[in-house]
């Protein structure tokens, strides 16, 4: 079957990113009829949802001012328009290692102050939960984390409000050059139906699925790395309950509020990926995830976790969140985490949008700004 009515914009990804685009295009551009397509039964169920759930304020970039200055530049910009889905209840701690860090603690300390980012010495009780020996310096920060279920609850909202025709267990199988302009998009649902839709701008915001559209769309420039990771899920003894922690910077880890499940995620430098590709056309990167054993590491994260803090011991294994994680293979080996953004000339009104972190929004709706849509008539 074929849509009869064409329509302004199809957005392919119903993950953060592609919410707020299609909320971004109906409120500050005017667009009027706008598709959003989700192969999963709900919008923010995989990587938006699947993540440690910070709201970055440029500490965990060390090696790369400008991804750590926009950071702080979008971190209240960001509490103030998702006031709602953030949790401030905690305290963050940022932990330097005696060995194998990349940063000194002075180091960390003047990189906090160059990018204006709230830091001082961790209280003397706080700084009893490390091991001396093996910590240089512990500091109290200020980072937030988000509910990803909170969030899911906005983007639902905020698409009815500006009437975004939400369609769920659906995918987009190929993007092809209209007869008569604008671009032309195979739809499959889950019970194999197929149908044609005809839109004038498509946003390819699929993340770790951006190069598996066909037709004529041309694939990114961008050469992408996949990898299969898990973010163990884990409930805190008092001592660390109401804590976040981030052992800088090197092979080492981080503990934060989970606040969707009332849980802590512990993410490993060594640990949590499992298995990682360099992504390419067909070969699927959600078909790999879904065939992948999963069998946890949480044991080797809280062995080597302990060392740094022995009241971890205490810790209670839930549950672990397995996804596949996207990286751009220019910044895997540094701390860089810029937005990708392309215009694909080859396919006139297509774009694919991949950021890796959650404020990054802003980033990819600054670029959205200098781009000429034309109002519907």
């Amino acid at each position: 079957m074929n849509d009869a009515q064409p329509i302004d914009a199809l957005i392919i990804g119903g993950g953060f990113y592609g919410a707020a685009i299609a909320v971004y295009l109906a409120r500050q551009r005017g667009l009027r009829h706008i598709v959003l397509v989700e192969r999963e039964a709900a919008l923010m169920q995989r990587a938006s949802f699947n993540n440690q759930a910070r709201v970055h304020n440029g500490y965990h970039y060390p090696r790369s001012f400008t991804t750590a200055y926009r950071s702080r530049v979008n971190l209240p910009r960001f509490v103030s328009d998702w006031p709602a889905i953030i949790k401030q209840d905690f305290t963050k701690l940022y932990a330097i290692a005696r060995r194998n860090s990349k940063v000194t603690a002075r180091q960390f300390e003047r990189f906090c102050r160059d990018i204006g980012a709230p830091i001082q010495p961790a209280s003397p009780a706080l700084r009893g939960l490390f091991e001396p020996r093996l910590i240089e310096a512990v500091f109290e920060v200020q980072e937030f984390a988000f509910d990803s279920s909170k969030l899911a609850q906005w983007a639902e909202q905020a698409l009815r409000e500006c009437e975004v025709q939400v369609r769920c267990q659906t995918q987009v199988t190929a993007l092809y050059r209209g007869s008569e302009g604008g671009i032309e998009a195979v739809l499959r649902r889950a019970d194999g139906d197929e149908s044609r839709l005809h839109c004038r701008y498509a946003f390819n915001c699929t993340y770790s699925g951006l190069n598996q559209l066909g037709g004529d769309f041309p694939g990114i420039q961008a050469q992408l790395k996949q990898e299969i990771t898990e973010m163990p899920l884990l409930q805190m003894p008092a001592a660390l309950d109401s804590l976040g922690i981030t052992l800088m910077d090197g092979p080492f880890f981080s503990m934060m509020p989970f606040p969707a499940k009332g849980l802590h995620s512990l993410s490993h430098v060594r640990y949590t990926p499992h298995l990682h590709w360099q992504d390419e056309p067909g070969r699927n990167p959600y078909d790999k995830l879904q065939h992948y054993p999963r069998q946890s590491r949480v044991d080797h994260m809280l062995r080597d976790v302990e060392r740094y803090i022995p009241a971890v011991r205490g810790a209670r294994y839930v549950e672990s969140l397995f996804e596949v994680k996207t990286v751009l293979v220019m910044n895997e080996s540094n701390d860089a985490r810029p937005i990708l953004f392309e215009k694909h000339a080859h396919l006139p009104g297509s774009y694919s949008v991949l950021g890796g972190k959650i404020d990054n929004i802003y980033d990819v709706l600054e670029k959205l700004d200098a781009e000429p849509f034309t109002r519907p008539d």
